[in-house]
């Protein structure tokens, strides 16, 4: 594995990064969301991921798969929606009860934590291997 394979899986992480946490934004903005174009409440999504690549041939049993990851679908989550009973609600049905989308903040949050500190490492990772090809270069001179 060279240092520009590195720098690619390093940025493979980057972008699935990035569309985890895209995409838990979306989930929280639409927390209240009771309605949309399916007249249907809004429903979470979730961020699939699969590993790319190929195995390095010398070692694969040391090294693994390289290559990094791609997002490969965005899903939406089928559990059931929550009921809140608030009468005054213009989509609440005749006893007041109004089905929510199926968001959990805390989940969400949990997400959005978790896809930024694979993101910082996946910009360490890239940093240092950026400063392993700065460093060669030096020393080539």
């Amino acid at each position: 594995m060279d240092f520009f394979s590195a720098m690619d899986i390093s940025a493979t992480g980057l972008i699935t990064q990035r569309y985890r946490m895209n995409v838990a934004s979306e989930n929280l903005a639409n927390i209240d969301s009771t309605r949309t174009a399916t007249g249907q409440p809004y429903r979470r999504k979730q961020v699939v991921l699969e590993a790319i690549g190929q195995y390095y041939e010398p070692f694969p049993q040391l090294m693994g798969m390289l290559g990094g990851a791609r997002v490969s679908a965005i899903v939406e989550d089928q559990t059931p929606f929550r009921q809140v009973n608030r009468p005054g609600h213009p989509d609440a049905d005749k006893n007041g009860n109004v089905l929510m989308p199926n968001v959990n903040a805390v989940l969400e949050m949990a997400d959005i934590m978790s896809a930024t500190r694979a993101y910082e490492a996946n910009i360490n990772a890239f940093t240092a291997a950026k400063s392993m090809i700065t460093k060669s270069w030096e020393l080539s001179k």
